[in-house]
């Protein structure tokens, strides 16, 4: 069997010692070396040639940021990102727009059995890195156009809900960039990602686009033409409130790991919407959103799957695909003007 050739780049010798020594433990990862910062860890990509590389972001001199962009630019390979608990918020989008795989909060407890628990997202996540297509982790910038669309067929759908994981915040960039900004519905988004990093998400977002884009609240009523963030710290779900849509969180227990549970929002959207509603399913790893997607389908709404060419990681797709979830099966770059056509 051939093993995962690993970089660690890490700034502290203690955390090198033991974010490798758990890695090491698993018989699919080899970690062929390790570097003490940004340039150091550029260097030895070189020399190396890894199959993933593991970064810190938060480095004195040369941070994970300056490995990123110069291995990307130089010896592209998949790059994840470590990154401490309430900082550097904006530099780990900034990687992830230049081309890093994805992100997973680095460990802080030094109870060598808590440690090792915290690092088992990033085993998992080294091996879906390598399993990934790195010409998509080559960003190009994204067109914009929010040109005004004649909506024909407003009525017909009420609602649009997109899932999304590992590649996401690129992916979900790219469908939002395409949207008219005179979109009749509300879009909520449902991105796996760790609370803190999803307020910088919405807060990027609503910076770049012309949209109104927001983290969801408790109790706030849906309005059409805003784009929702659920939020990190549990899962939430549209629920219908004196014949309106509004935001809750739910009570009911969900065995994906990954938060916001995104079978938790399509399943209620099903209820409250049936066939008025659009649900898409984007890149990323493991089955979350398969099951809401099929709910959808079944109470009459449209369903949408990203390609498996398109997707930096081919999980969940794949899995509503199976299911028989999927309505369509579309390429990224499609989507946006695919849900234009259907209005």
């Amino acid at each position: 069997m051939k093993r995962i050739k690993t970089l660690l780049i890490e700034d502290s010798g203690l955390m090198r010692i033991m974010i490798s020594d758990v890695l090491r433990s698993d018989p699919t990862i080899e970690v062929i070396g390790t570097a003490n910062n940004g340039k150091d860890g550029v260097r030895k990509v070189k020399a190396l040639r890894p199959d993933v590389v593991v970064t810190d972001m938060l480095m004195p001199h040369y941070d994970g940021l300056y490995a990123v962009k110069n291995i990307m630019k130089e010896t592209p390979v998949p790059i994840i990102l470590l990154s401490s608990l309430g900082k550097n918020n904006r530099e780990v989008f900034e990687a992830l727009n230049t081309g890093a795989f994805d992100f997973i909060d680095k460990p802080t407890s030094r109870d060598s059995i808590q440690f090792k628990k915290d690092l088992n997202k990033l085993i998992q996540t080294i091996k879906a890195a390598n399993e990934t297509n790195l010409a998509l982790l080559k960003k190009n910038v994204s067109r914009v156009n929010h040109q005004v669309h004649s909506f024909s067929n407003a009525a017909m759908y009420s609602i649009l809900v997109i899932g999304a994981s590992t590649g996401g915040p690129s992916a979900v960039s790219t469908i939002l960039g395409q949207l008219p900004i005179n979109l009749p519905i509300p879009v909520i988004i449902a991105q796996h990602m760790p609370e803190r990093f999803l307020v910088s998400f919405a807060e990027r977002l609503d910076s770049l686009l012309p949209f109104e884009v927001q983290l969801a609240k408790k109790g706030e009523r849906l309005r059409s033409g805003v784009i929702y963030i659920l939020p990190g710290d549990g899962n939430m779900e549209v629920a219908n409130q004196n014949d309106l849509s509004v935001f809750k969180y739910s009570d009911k227990i969900y065995k994906e790991y990954d938060r916001p549970s995104i079978n938790c929002l399509f399943e209620s959207v099903a209820e409250v919407y049936g066939s008025k509603a659009i649900g898409v399913i984007l890149t990323g790893m493991g089955k979350d959103g398969s099951q809401g997607l099929l709910k959808i389908k079944h109470q009459g709404g449209l369903t949408i799957t990203q390609d498996a060419l398109s997707s930096v990681v081919y999980g969940m797709p794949k899995a509503s695909v199976e299911l028989g979830a999927a309505d369509y099966v579309v390429k990224l770059n499609d989507i946006p003007g695919f849900l234009m056509s259907c209005f």
